[in-house]
């Protein structure tokens, strides 16, 4: 379908969606969330191998919408509220890694879809920030993202200061995976897809699906899980060619 908010390219294998609406900062309105679930939903069901999350203009992502916001009523804000969380956990649940490619702010609900990815490359002139706590609404839903990716005391930092942090603080808090200067911003995100798709396209997707599984889980409880997913899998076809492959000293042939 056609898009207004966002621009959709696949090529190698590798599909690029690119948030597309600089003159608002590319801000997360109603429209954009709706478009941005959509080309989830349908590129998670097309053979692709992984998705980078990219913007165009200077800023990655600048937040909600309060354009969508000023003076609605409760029904109105729980329903964008809801819209924004099922984006974030589709992120999650779409079987292709998926990368942000940041090269500019991410604001507050910006930096939750950021970190929300599976892996994150930010340009050096990037930035993360969630302004709520020095404002007068504080953020409690990027709070989700962030937490999930910092220890405590970082993201209470972030969240009470809403002070921005560089790329390469962001790097060495394990906030993102690479800060990189921006002229290598592309070849650096696409090393890391490249390095990131390599092997069985359906083991990705169960793998991926069973990160954010387990790590919700109590120790014994992700292990209990962990070691019967392990054993199902190890009787599947890829999984029996690589070690096939391996016994014989050959590349493995996968099915997928």
């Amino acid at each position: 379908m056609p898009y207004s908010l966002i621009d959709i390219q696949i090529s190698d294998s590798i599909a690029e969606i690119t948030l597309n609406h600089p003159k608002k900062r590319n801000a997360l309105s109603f429209e954009m969330i709706a478009e941005l679930t959509l080309a989830l939903r349908e590129i998670a069901e097309r053979k692709v191998w992984g998705i980078i999350l990219e913007a165009n203009g200077h800023v990655f992502c600048a937040g909600h919408d309060f354009g969508d916001m000023l003076d609605q009523d409760l029904t109105t804000m729980r329903k964008l509220m809801h819209n924004c969380s099922t984006l974030m956990q589709l992120i999650h649940a779409v079987p292709q890694p998926i990368i942000a490619k940041v090269q500019g702010p991410a604001i507050g609900a910006g930096c939750q879809l950021a970190l929300s990815c599976d892996m994150v490359v930010a340009s050096e002139q990037a930035t993360f920030r969630t302004p709520g706590g020095a404002g007068g609404w504080f953020c409690i839903t990027p709070m989700v993202a962030l937490t999930r990716t910092v220890g405590r005391k970082r993201a209470l930092e972030m969240l009470m200061t809403g002070e921005p942090i560089s790329a390469e603080l962001a790097s060495e808090w394990g906030m993102i995976n690479r800060a990189v200067p921006a002229e290598k911003l592309n070849y650096e995100t696409r090393d890391l897809m490249h390095k990131a798709t390599q092997g069985s396209r359906q083991m990705k997707g169960i793998g991926k699906h069973a990160f954010y599984t387990q790590i919700e889980l109590d120790e014994a409880c992700a292990y209990e899980y962990a070691a019967e997913l392990m054993a199902s899998t190890g009787v599947m076809p890829n999984a029996q060619e690589r070690m096939r492959a391996f016994a014989e000293k050959r590349p493995p042939v996968f099915y997928d």
